[in-house]
C-alpha cells in the first residue's frame, strides 16, 4: 500500500472529518491498515452514530476494543451512542437504585433519557480516550472516524464548552446528571482540550470530495477548528474521476468538474498538503478493497470500451422521481421528510421534490434542520408557491433563550435570574430550541405542505429522540386519555407524514439507511419511499470504470426494492450538477430508463 502524505510523520491521534458522505471511513480504515501493516499498533475508532466501520472489515464491532484478525496490530471500537448513554444512565442510577423509592428512580431514568445524556454520554467516551484511558494505553495511533461535520463540531467543542461551564456555571445541569459527576471529570476535560490543540501529538485530516460544497464544508470545518486549537491539517481529496480512456459525455463531464473544482481550492486550503485520491471500480468493503485506496488507479481493460451501448441494469419496478412527486400531489398537503445520511443528496431531492410541487400550484414550504444545508444555493432561483426557510441553531436557540428569560425569569429575583441564564447557556439549550422550531414546522403540515431537509442521520435521530422524550413527558403529565396532539403523534400519522430515505445505490450508505429504517419502525414511523440518487446504472455511459461501479449497483438497487421498500425512485447521476432550477425541474420531468 502506497502510504499518503497525511500518514507522513504520524503523531498518536488522526481525527478525519468532513461532509458526511465523502468516504471518511473509507479514507480512516485504509489509514488504520497502512499503519498497521507497518509494524504500528492501531486502534481505529468511530464516534458517528451511524458508523459501519465493522461492515467494512466483515467483524461485529462495539463498544469495546475488538481486535481485527486480518490485520495484525489493528483494532477497532466504536462508540455507540446508545450503549454510551446506558452505561452514563447506569453509573448516576445504580448507586441510588436501592436507596430511593421506586417512583424516584424511574423519574431520574426519565430525565436521562434525552439527547443530552446521549450526547455528554459519548463525550465521556470520546474525551477518555485522549485523556490517557487505559484502552488506548498499548496504542500507538488511535485514528478517529470521525461523525459528519455538524456531530464533529459539537462534539470537539463540548471539551471547551464544558471546561468553562464547569470553571464558571453554578446553574442547574440536571440535564446531564449530578454536577457532581462532572465535578469529577474535570481534569479529564482539560486533558482532552490539551490533546486538541497540541499538533505534536494531533492531526486533522479534512477530507473531502472534488464537490464545491463538500469543499466548502471542509473550509469551514477547518477554520473552526483551528479557532479550537487544531492547526496541524492536512487534505484529503477523495474518489476524483482519473482522466477518461475515450470520449464518454457523461465521464468527461465528471472529470473536467472535479477537476474545476481542484483547481479552484479556497486559499485556506491551497495552503495546506493535501493526497487526491483516485476513483475505484469497487465499492470500499473487504480488506482487498480498502487496501487498494491509496494504490493508483487500474486502468479497465480496453475491450469494456468497446461492448455494445449503454443498458440500463435497473431491476422490474424502478421509477424516476416524478412518480413519487405525482403521487404526493394528490394529498394535497403534508409533511414530507427526506432523510438519510450526509452526503446522499437530501437537500437536493428535497428542493426538486418542493419545486414540483409548487409548480403543480400547491403551497410549499421548504425548510432544512441541517447546519449543512444550502438550499438557497441549491435553488438558486425563486418559485411561485414555494417558502423557503431554515431552522438555524444560532437564531434557534437565542429566541429561546429570550423567550424562557421573558416569561419564567420575570418573576425572579436578581439572584434567580442569573441563576435562569446560566443554566440557559448549557449546550444542551439548543437542543430543546432545534426541537420547538422542528415542532412549529410540523404543524404547518395541516394545511399545506412542509419539505423538510432533515440533518444527516445522527442528528435526525437525536431529534426524533426529543421529539419522543416529549411526547412520553406530555402523556406522564396529561394521561394517556389527553386529547392532545404531539409532534411524535403527527410523525406516527401515515396520512400526515411521508419520510422519504435518500441513499445512493452503494452498499455502505444502503446499509446505513437500513439501518435508519429500523430506528424509525421501532419510534413507530414507517417509511413511505426510498430514493437512490446518482445512479450510474439509470444514467447513459459506456466509460469502462463507470460501468463497472454501474454493475455494482444494480444488486444494492435491487435488494433496496426487495428488501426495504416497493416504493423506490432511481435518479441518474448527471453530466451537471444538479443546481438551479431547470435542474431541479429536469430531475422530476421525466421517468427513468426502463428496465431490460
Amino acid at each position: 500500500m502506497t502510504a499518503p502524505s497525511f500518514l507522513a510523520g504520524a503523531p498518536r491521534y488522526l481525527f478525519l472529518t468532513g461532509k458526511g458522505g465523502v468516504g471518511k471511513t473509507s479514507v480512516a480504515c485504509a489509514a488504520a491498515v497502512a499503519l498497521a501493516r507497518d509494524g504500528r499498533s492501531v486502534l481505529l475508532v468511530s464516534t458517528d452514530p451511524a458508523s459501519n466501520v465493522g461492515q467494512v472489515f466483515g467483524l461485529r464491532v462495539g463498544n469495546t476494543v475488538t481486535a481485527v484478525p486480518a490485520v495484525p496490530g489493528l483494532s477497532a471500537l466504536e462508540i455507540n451512542p446508545d450503549e454510551a448513554a446506558a452505561a452514563y444512565r447506569e453509573r448516576i442510577v445504580g448507586p441510588v437504585r436501592n436507596l430511593l423509592p421506586a417512583a424516584e428512580v424511574s423519574l431520574i431514568e426519565e430525565q436521562l433519557s434525552g439527547a443530552c445524556t446521549t450526547e455528554i454520554a459519548s463525550f465521556n467516551e470520546f474525551t477518555g480516550l485522549l485523556s490517557g484511558d487505559a484502552a488506548v494505553a498499548g496504542f500507538d495511533h488511535v485514528v478517529f472516524d470521525t461523525a459528519p461535520t455538524g456531530h464533529t463540531i459539537r462534539l470537539l467543542q463540548l471539551p471547551g464548552s464544558w471546561t468553562e461551564f464547569l470553571n464558571e456555571g453554578k446553574g442547574d445541569a440536571s440535564c446531564l446528571g449530578p454536577l457532581a459527576g462532572l465535578e469529577r471529570q474535570r481534569a479529564v476535560y482539560a486533558e482532552a482540550v490539551n490533546a486538541l490543540a497540541d499538533a505534536g501529538r494531533t492531526r486533522l485530516v479534512l477530507v473531502t470530495r472534488a464537490q464545491r460544497a463538500a469543499v466548502e464544508e471542509i473550509e469551514r470545518t477547518g477554520a473552526e477548528l483551528a479557532a479550537l486549537g487544531m492547526r496541524e491539517q492536512h487534505v484529503v481529496v477523495n474518489a476524483v474521476m482519473p482522466l477518461p480512456p475515450g470520449g464518454d459525455e457523461l465521464a468527461v463531464a465528471v472529470h473536467g468538474r472535479e477537476q474545476a473544482v481542484l483547481r479552484d481550492l479556497p486559499a485556506a486550503l491551497r495552503g495546506l498538503p493535501a493526497d487526491v485520491l483516485e476513483l475505484k471500480g469497487e465499492n470500499m468493503v473487504g480488506l482487498d478493497a480498502v487496501g487498494s485506496l491509496f494504490e493508483p488507479g487500474r486502468v479497465e481493460t480496453a475491450a469494456a470500451e468497446h461492448e455494445p451501448g449503454p443498458t440500463p441494469e435497473l431491476p422490474e419496478g424502478a421509477e424516476g422521481l416524478d412518480a413519487l412527486v405525482d403521487e404526493l400531489a394528490g394529498q394535497g398537503h403534508g409533511l414530507v421528510m427526506l432523510m438519510g445520511k450526509g452526503g446522499v443528496g437530501k437537500t437536493t431531492v428535497a428542493a426538486a421534490v418542493a419545486v414540483a410541487l409548487a409548480e403543480r400550484g400547491l403551497p410549499v414550504h421548504l425548510t432544512t434542520t441541517d447546519p449543512a444545508a444550502h438550499l438557497t444555493e441549491t435553488l438558486a432561483g425563486s418559485v411561485a408557491n414555494l417558502e423557503v426557510s431554515r431552522i438555524d441553531p444560532e437564531v434557534a436557540t437565542r429566541t429561546y433563550r429570550e423567550t424562557v428569560l421573558r416569561t419564567k425569569g420575570a418573576a425572579l429575583d436578581d439572584a434567580g435570574r442569573a441563576a435562569l441564564e446560566e443554566d440557559l447557556r448549557s449546550p444542551c439549550t439548543e437542543e430543546i430550541a432545534v426541537f420547538q422550531a422542528f415542532s412549529r414546522a410540523v404543524n404547518e403540515a395541516r394545511r399545506r405542505f412542509v419539505v423538510i431537509d432533515t440533518a444527516p442521520t445522527g442528528h435526525t435521530l437525536l431529534l426524533l429522540d426529543a421529539t419522543g422524550s416529549y411526547h412520553r413527558d406530555v402523556v406522564r403529565q396529561l394521561g394517556e386519555r389527553t386529547s392532545l396532539v404531539t409532534p411524535m403523534m403527527r410523525l406516527q400519522d401515515p396520512d400526515l407524514t411521508k419520510v422519504v430515505v435518500v441513499t445512493l445505490p452503494e452498499t455502505t450508505p444502503v446499509l446505513e439507511a437500513e439501518e435508519l429504517q429500523v430506528d424509525l419502525r421501532r419510534a413507530g414511523i414507517e417509511p413511505w419511499a426510498w430514493v437512490v440518487n446518482n445512479s450510474l446504472a439509470a444514467a447513459t455511459t459506456t466509460d469502462p470504470l463507470l460501468r463497472r461501479r454501474a454493475r455494482n449497483e444494480s444488486g444494492e438497487i435491487a435488494r433496496v426494492m426487495e428488501r426495504d421498500s416497493s416504493r423506490c425512485a432511481v435518479i441518474p447521476l448527471l453530466a451537471t450538477e444538479p443546481v438551479g432550477l431547470p435542474a431541479l425541474r429536469a430531475l422530476t420531468a421525466a421517468p427513468v430508463p426502463a428496465a431490460t
